[in-house]
């Protein structure tokens, strides 16, 4: 199997989810899924934008040292969403072989998907995620309404 070749969810890393989901409503771009001052979603025409912590990013990436005011570390995340737990896994798989390096091994998450990290030849951070409360669209983008 290879990894889709697409971008489904943009991750943020920032310091105060709050200000940034401010500063994104107030463009304009409509809040879809918000959970307070940890995570919030905006629809977008394109890949999904998502706000987090960048501290629970770095974490979450597998690279916590990475999250910390004077690290240049995981301040963003780029995300492929697939169908099933079995495509994380071969889409990790899939990375790896063409010379990525797992930074998090996939498992299931607090919020009910199952997902990993791998970070690419420049160590970009890419996460490879299942989400069960998510649909995907034909071209693999989550709707989330």
């Amino acid at each position: 199997m290879s990894l889709p070749a697409r971008i489904s969810l943009v991750t943020l890393g920032v310091a105060d989810v709050a200000r940034a989901k401010a500063f994104y409503s107030a463009l304009g771009w409509p809040v879809a899924a918000d959970d307070g001052d940890d995570f919030c979603v905006f629809d977008t025409r394109g890949p999904v934008l998502a706000l987090y912590p960048a501290h629970s990013l770095a974490e979450d990436a597998g690279n916590p040292d990475a999250g910390t005011p004077e690290s240049a570390g995981v301040r963003s995340a780029l995300a492929i969403n697939v169908g099933s737990v079995e495509e994380v896994d071969a889409g990790l798989a899939a990375a790896e072989a063409a010379g990525g390096r797992i930074t998090r091994a996939a498992e299931r998450m607090f919020w009910g998907g199952y997902s990993g990290y791998f970070a690419d030849p420049d160590g970009h951070a890419w996460e490879v995620a299942y989400n069960p409360h998510w649909t995907l669209d034909e071209h693999g983008r989550p709707t989330l309404r």
